[in-house]
């Protein structure tokens, strides 16, 4: 799940002993545990003591004595840092990436409470996540962490809003059957449900009233969660400072409540008895937390709960389907639509045109995540797809977010660059200052819309788009989204400095042509505005990794030509762009042999 973060198509773990155990305490079939045990021992899968190392092009070490306690954040699952370092961490970040120095120890009201909230305090603490929820020594560690805390008569802040929602029932079983939960429940942890939440922004408004504090003050809050990423935009739209950790340090961010503090010296709160308690004095042990598992997490835990797993509940059973071949599609559905992909789509691929006289559609600085592109949270009222769902009777309350509606393209093209965190340079004040939101300008009329509005006029006129971007385009999460809501809104071209692999190929997969400036060329340098046109020639006869020229023509009327480099990479490639993107390519190779 997190193999492209590190760069990786995926992460391979050799199969062992372990393994198998894992698939009997997990209750699976025992034929089905024969079949991987057999399978993986003739495939040369299968690892013992005795098994030659496998050999590697590279190598990293690591000294597991240099492994210290840490979180990743404000911005990236990246961006880790140690445990001891968080409190000096944010204070840099609100001074450089949020700009805003010398404001640390300012304090805001929250109207109708009796206390105040500032820079860094944890607006939300949730243990969420499909991966590390799945692995119970840390879910016992927080069970057994909380149970201390509780026992020292800690309580959670009041402004932190948490949650547990882990990825499997299995964990409210073992929770449950170790006496944890209660103790998770008295500092706020309740079980909201199985599934997706925090991570992907689906774990509902904060309070009113702190939202509006944070929102009127320009507070910098801060979100602490065990979820997999937290790009901006991601969790909260109230929350700018976004951190990942482990179960057991989310609820200990939720006792000390907030992030510009050093947990591993400074205490969390005092006690019922009025002494200071510390982190160290509620950690449990490794002896522990292993003597728990063996206890409570047991094969018929996980037999009680999955037995009948697929048969949903009572609602799910109500859900009314119909029978037949092929999908019924349903008009009037604003959750999953008929995309537009295969629209006149021929048995022979039309020829490929030049892009001639393109416009630009956004200028974007480096690091551009798939999250910036097709945004994962929450759905703005006032957003493009915020619109289109109020035409459709749906009320704000009942939007969900672009997560729950990826089979929807109508939704999904709409929030394609509407990240509430994304800036586009072609979006700035009076005084020139870039602002964050999913804005452009429309030339020639100089009108500022959004991204999605200025596409489709666009697209009424007849002019192709480009997009430019800095370094690591693309990079993140591997969102195919990304690269579809980009081809829904008429992008023909890409032009960056270096691209995310796997974005590289989704773009090409998309019938999109991704371009690389030379070394040394970015769209700055250049002198882009976003009042330039752009044409690029010759895209009949492209070859992998060829030289190519985009022809920019200036707002005066110059033109200059910039060296561009071809990213499609191989031959395959050149069929799929030539195809209009892989899904033409393999429906006609299909249609061929049928």
């Amino acid at each position: 799940n997190m193999a492209p973060e590190y760069g990786a198509t995926c992460g391979f773990f050799p199969v062992d002993n372990e393994t198998l155990n894992y698939l009997k305490l997990s209750s699976r079939d025992d034929a089905r545990i024969a079949l991987v045990d057999a399978y993986c021992k003739a495939q040369g899968l299968f690892r013992t003591s005795a098994s030659a190392d496998p050999v590697f092009t590279d190598t990293l070490e690591l000294a597991l004595e240099d492994v210290v306690p840490s979180l990743a954040g404000p911005k990236r699952p990246e961006g880790r840092v140690a445990l001891n370092a968080v409190k000096a961490g944010f204070a840099a970040a609100l001074e450089t990436e949020y700009k805003k120095p010398g404001v640390l120890g300012q304090r805001f009201k929250v109207d109708g409470k009796d206390f105040d909230i500032g820079h860094g305090d944890v607006a939300i603490a949730a243990i969420t996540s499909c991966t590390n929820t799945s692995n119970p020594s840390v879910l016992i560690a927080a069970g057994l962490l909380a149970r201390n805390a509780v026992a020292k008569g800690l309580k959670s802040k009041p402004w932190v809003k948490t949650s547990l929602a882990p990825g499997s029932q299995v964990v409210a079983g073992y929770l449950d059957k170790a006496g944890l939960q209660p103790a998770l429940d008295a500092l706020g942890f309740n079980l909201v449900g199985f599934g997706c939440t925090t991570c992907i922004g689906n774990s509902g408004p904060l309070p009113t009233e702190i939202s509006k504090s944070i929102n009127d003050n320009g507070i910098i809050a801060a979100a602490v969660l065990s979820g997999n990423r937290n790009f901006e935009g991601r969790v909260s739209p109230d929350v700018q400072a976004n951190y990942l950790a482990s179960p057991p340090l989310v609820v200990a961010f939720a006792l000390a409540g907030n992030v510009h503090m050093d947990l591993s010296t400074e205490p969390l709160g005092k006690g019922s008895d009025g002494a200071d308690v510390y982190l160290r004095d509620i950690w449990p042990s490794n002896q522990e937390i292993q003597k728990f598992i063996m206890e409570n997490v047991t094969r018929d835990i996980f037999k009680s709960r999955y037995a009948d797993v697929f048969k949903g509940d009572a609602g799910w059973q109500k859900v009314p389907v119909t029978k037949g071949m092929t999908y019924g599609w349903n008009s009037g559905s604003t959750y999953v639509q008929n995309p537009p992909y295969f629209q006149g789509i021929t048995m022979t691929p039309k020829p490929i045109v030049d892009i001639k006289g393109a416009r630009i559609l956004a200028l974007l600085g480096d690091k551009i995540t798939t999250d910036h592109i097709s945004p994962a949270g929450s759905i703005k009222k006032d957003s493009p797809a915020g619109a289109y769902l109020l035409e459709r009777q749906v009320r704000p309350a009942d939007f969900n977010q672009y997560g729950t509606r990826r089979g929807n393209h109508e939704v999904m093209m709409r929030g394609t660059f509407a990240n509430i965190r994304i800036k586009n340079a072609m979006n700035v004040d009076d005084g020139g200052r870039t602002l964050e939101g999913g804005n452009t300008k429309h030339y020639p009329s100089g009108k500022v819309m959004s991204i999605f509005d200025a596409a489709m006029q666009y697209e009424t006129e007849g002019v192709p788009l480009v997009l430019f971007a800095g370094v690591e385009y693309g990079n993140g999460s591997s969102r195919d989204w990304a690269a579809k809501g980009t081809n829904l809104l008429g992008v023909k071209a890409v032009i960056a400095q270096s691209y995310e692999r796997i974005h590289r190929s989704n773009l090409v997969g998309m019938g999109i042509l991704p371009l690389l400036f030379e070394d040394g060329l970015s769209w700055q340098s250049i002198g882009l505005t976003g009042a330039e046109t752009v044409t690029i020639e010759g895209l009949d006869k492209v070859r992998p990794r060829q030289k190519m020229i985009a022809k920019i023509t200036y707002a005066d009327g110059v033109t200059k030509d910039v060296p561009l480099i071809c990213r499609i990479d191989t031959e395959d490639e050149i069929a799929y762009y030539r195809n209009g993107g892989i899904l033409h390519y393999v429906l006609r190779n299909l249609a061929a042999v049928a």
